[in-house]
């Protein structure tokens, strides 16, 4: 879909609020992920002033529809409307959101579309909220899910079904050691990964709990390949408290 032009107003587009921070004494600065539009920065003006009904609206992990206006790389809020039906977030779930905002802050270019991505977003918000009722929610699917969609989206994924070498199909009983960006080469039953557990991951299936730690070793490693030295807080995070 097309960039909006420096002048366009665009009305009602489906967006989440990443991050906020104050500007100026009344004002709010929004780093937001539109469904075609990307992520932007949206000026608002005003809403921290008693009495505004937009700043109320302004929640993160909450679907939105904003209407903004404006020149240049900061647009300007026009409107916004709360879509309700997600509760908000909290405990773990609500880490897990911290940390899905940080990957896209940290990784999206601004003002390039990603739809697709903006639906595994929600997807996995929704998946987040309706986990926060149990003791101990598994949260890795989740997390993995959105990761891999994201590497996909941003050409960095590898192919999970063919041996990164030679291109040949993984054998039915191999083992392989992944390469970030790459992909899989063969490997030994001591060191490497079983084939069927890398299908298992392609297709979605956390049937078997051997995948977890695996799937985990791939996606940190990907996206250490991507961050360079820029540090993930959020993930840091959630890393000691699973020490606790």
């Amino acid at each position: 879909m097309a960039r909006s032009t420096p002048k366009q107003k665009i009305n009602a587009q489906p967006a989440f609020v990443l991050h906020q921070h104050p500007y100026r004494e009344t004002s709010r600065l929004l780093d937001v992920f539109t469904r075609d539009h990307g992520r932007l920065t949206i000026y608002a003006r005003g809403v921290q002033r008693p009495g505004s009904q937009v700043r109320s609206v302004l929640l993160g992990f909450q679907p939105l529809l904003l209407s903004w206006f404006g020149a240049g790389e900061v647009k300007t809020l026009h409107a916004a409307d709360w879509q309700p039906g997600l509760p908000q977030l909290s405990g773990l779930p609500l880490l897990c959101g911290f940390y899905l905002n940080e990957l896209l802050q940290q990784l999206l270019v601004r003002d390039e579309p990603h739809p697709a991505l903006f639906v595994a977003y929600f997807d996995a918000i929704k998946a987040l909220a309706r986990l926060q009722q149990q003791s101990a929610p598994d949260v890795e699917p989740i997390l993995r899910r959105f990761e891999r969609q994201l590497l996909q989206e941003l050409g960095l994924s590898p192919a999970w079904h063919v041996q990164a070498d030679s291109g040949e199909a993984l054998a039915a009983e191999g083992y392989y050691h992944f390469v970030p960006q790459q992909g899989f080469v063969a490997s030994t039953a001591t060191e490497g990964c079983p084939s069927h557990l890398i299908d298992a991951f392609a297709r979605d299936d956390w049937q078997d709990e051997a995948l977890k730690p695996w799937a985990k070793l791939w996606m940190r490693q990907s996206l250490a390949h991507v961050l360079g030295e820029r540090p993930l807080h959020t993930r840091q995070l959630l890393i000691d408290l699973q020490r606790i």
